[in-house]
């Protein structure tokens, strides 16, 4: 732990690295997603016990529909398994659940699951686990403009009006986004709101990346000035 002991408030992480895991292994990709999905649970955790305030997992984007139908179908059956079994140990812990990006063309025992943990954990102000499905930045901005459109606001907007169509309005802009698996891009997470956030990249993959890395994403990040352009 860094001795300065500055946490941040917001940490979002680019779960990448899944696939790539499992084919390294000689394994279907399906059993790298199974494994990444395992990692989440003691990393939410562990970011709670030290001081973030709020995770946010990219766990799909609006690009991941390109992959193959048999691997988008395990993804949601997944998914949606995991938002079943662990949402009341979740609130039990105090974690509020949020869902950014869109519910559509996601299977109806899916949305109806996301609803139930939201709803579940709504109350719970300790930490907030956001998790990005079916996301993207683009797609998240373009939705902005056309509600503002839809609004007829007439008068100029400040950057915090706008801000407020996102789906992350609720949320601070990340103090850090980490990414695993090597890339070292955004690919379409977060592009407003990491304006000025702290990018750490591991060559790791997801499954791969555990609580230690935590510690040392924030070593990193007292090492950092972040003067936000004064």
């Amino acid at each position: 732990m860094s001795k300065k002991n500055s946490i941040p408030n917001h940490i979002a992480i680019i779960m990448d690295g899944n696939g790539r895991w499992a084919s390294k292994r000689g394994l279907d990709r399906s059993k790298g997603h199974l494994k990444g999905y395992e990692n989440i649970k003691p990393n939410v955790i562990y970011a709670k016990k030290i001081g973030i305030k709020c995770l946010t997992l990219f766990a799909f984007s609006t690009e991941n529909w390109n992959r193959s139908t048999k691997e988008i179908n395990f993804i949601f059956d997944l998914a949606s398994k995991v938002i079943y079994e662990e949402s009341k140990f979740l609130n039990k812990n105090k974690v509020r659940i949020i869902h950014l990006g869109s519910i559509d063309n996601l299977p109806e025992k899916m949305i109806d699951r996301i609803k139930k943990s939201e709803e579940m954990t709504k109350n719970n102000k300790d930490f907030t686990l956001a998790v990005a499905f079916n996301y993207g930045s683009r797609d998240e901005i373009l939705r902005a403009v056309n509600k503002i459109i839809d609004s007829r606001i007439r008068s100029q907007l400040s950057e915090e009006d706008f801000e407020s169509f996102f789906m992350t309005n609720m949320l601070s802009n990340p103090d850090v986004v980490i990414r695993t698996g090597g890339e070292k891009r955004l690919s379409n997470f977060l592009l407003w709101q990491s304006a000025y956030s702290e990018l750490i990249f591991f060559d790791k993959f997801w499954p791969d990346f555990m609580t230690h890395d935590l510690d040392l994403v924030i070593d990193e990040y007292n090492k950092r000035i972040r003067n936000f352009g004064s």
